[in-house]
C-alpha cells in the first residue's frame, strides 16, 4: 500500500517574483546562493537567502539547464548548445553548438556527476521519440541514449555507479549502471512507471508524470510530478517511500540547499495553465521551500 501523502503545511515559497516555468535549481555551496532558469521566461535566476537579493540575467534563447564549473562560472545548456557563462559579468561563450535542429528540439534537463561530465537531454517539441540523452566531458559532446520524448530526472545515486534518467512524456523513470571512470551506461532498467492520463480523466486524480528529480544521502531518489501537485521519494529499489503533497499543480524539480543541505527547494511552473487554477493555486510559478529531515547530496561540479 502506498504511503499516504503528507499534507504540505510548512511549504513557504522564495520572497521573489513566480517564472514562467521554473527549471534545474540547483545550491551553489561557495557562494550559499539557489540558481534556477526560466525557460520560456529565458533567464537564469539566483536567490541568496542570507541577503534576500535575487539577481536575473536574460538570454536572447531559451536557458534549460545549468551546473556549476569547476574553476567558477556556470555551464548553462540552452537551445542553441551548450555555454560557459560568468555571473559577475554576465558574458558567455560557446562550447559547442546543438547537434539537433533547434527549431524542433532544444535542451532540458541537465547535470553533471561526481567526474565532472555534464549529462543533458532534450526535448522534442512535437513530443515525438527524437529526443536523446548526450554526456559532455573533455571538449566532446557525445549522444549516449536515443528514442527519448522529454528527458528529464537526471539525478545520480550517492556512490555515482546509478544514472536515473526519465521520460516525462512515456511516465516512466529509468536507472542504468554507470561506470565511474569510463562514463559507459549499461543494465538499462525501469525504475519507475506511471499511468497517463486518460481521455477526460479530472486532473484531481491524475498522479502526474516525472519531471526533475534529485538524489537525498540515502540514496532515494525525489522526483517532481508535473500535473500531480506532488514530490515522490523511492528507494533505491524502487519502492515508494513517501509522497508529500504540493499546493500547486505542476512542480518541474527539487534540489537539495542550505548549509545542512536539509531544504528541499522546488521549481514550478505557470506556464499556459488555466486562469481558475492560477486563481486557486497562487504559489504557481513560484520556488518552494521545505525542510526534509534527510539531507540531500551536493551538487557536482561540471568540468570543461
Amino acid at each position: 500500500m502506498p504511503p499516504e501523502p503528507t499534507a504540505h503545511a510548512g511549504i513557504q515559497a522564495l520572497p521573489v517574483p513566480a517564472s514562467v516555468l521554473g527549471e534545474s535549481p540547483f545550491w551553489h555551496p561557495d557562494e550559499r546562493t539557489l540558481y534556477w532558469c526560466d525557460i520560456p521566461g529565458r533567464s537564469l535566476n539566483a536567490f541568496h537567502p542570507d541577503s534576500r537579493q535575487h539577481r536575473q540575467w536574460p538570454f536572447e534563447v531559451e536557458p534549460a539547464s545549468a551546473a556549476p564549473l569547476r574553476g567558477g562560472g556556470l555551464l548553462l545548456a540552452m537551445r542553441d548548445g551548450l555555454w560557459r557563462f560568468d555571473p559577475a559579468s554576465g558574458q558567455r561563450s560557446m562550447l559547442v553548438a546543438a547537434p539537433y535542429d533547434t527549431k524542433k528540439q532544444r535542451f532540458n534537463d541537465g547535470k553533471a556527476d561526481a567526474q565532472g561530465r555534464f549529462w543533458v537531454g532534450t526535448i522534442d517539441e512535437a513530443r515525438e521519440p527524437r529526443a536523446a540523452l548526450y554526456c559532455w566531458w573533455r571538449g566532446r559532446l557525445e549522444q549516449r541514449v536515443d528514442g527519448l520524448t522529454v528527458s528529464n530526472g537526471l539525478a545520480f545515486s550517492p556512490d555515482g555507479a546509478t544514472l536515473y534518467s526519465a521520460d516525462t512524456k512515456a511516465h516512466r523513470i529509468t536507472a542504468f549502471d554507470l561506470d565511474p571512470t569510463s562514463g559507459t551506461l549499461s543494465r538499462r532498467r525501469v525504475f519507475a512507471e506511471f499511468a497517463p492520463r486518460e481521455a477526460g480523466q479530472p486532473l484531481e486524480t491524475y498522479q502526474g508524470r516525472p519531471d526533475g528529480a534529485a538524489v537525498d544521502v540515502e540514496g532515494a531518489y525525489w522526483v517532481a510530478m508535473f500535473e500531480g501537485a506532488r514530490l515522490l521519494r523511492f528507494a533505491p529499489d524502487g519502492q515508494l517511500l513517501q509522497t508529500v503533497a504540493l499546493p500547486v499543480r505542476c512542480a518541474t524539480m527539487p534540489c537539495f540547499g542550505g548549509d545542512d543541505l536539509r531544504t528541499l527547494f522546488v521549481t514550478t511552473s505557470r506556464e499556459n495553465r488555466p486562469a481558475a487554477e492560477l486563481d486557486q493555486q497562487p504559489l504557481a510559478g513560484r520556488v518552494l521551500t521545505l525542510r526534509v529531515p534527510v539531507p540531500g547530496l551536493p551538487v557536482n561540479f561540471a568540468e570543461l
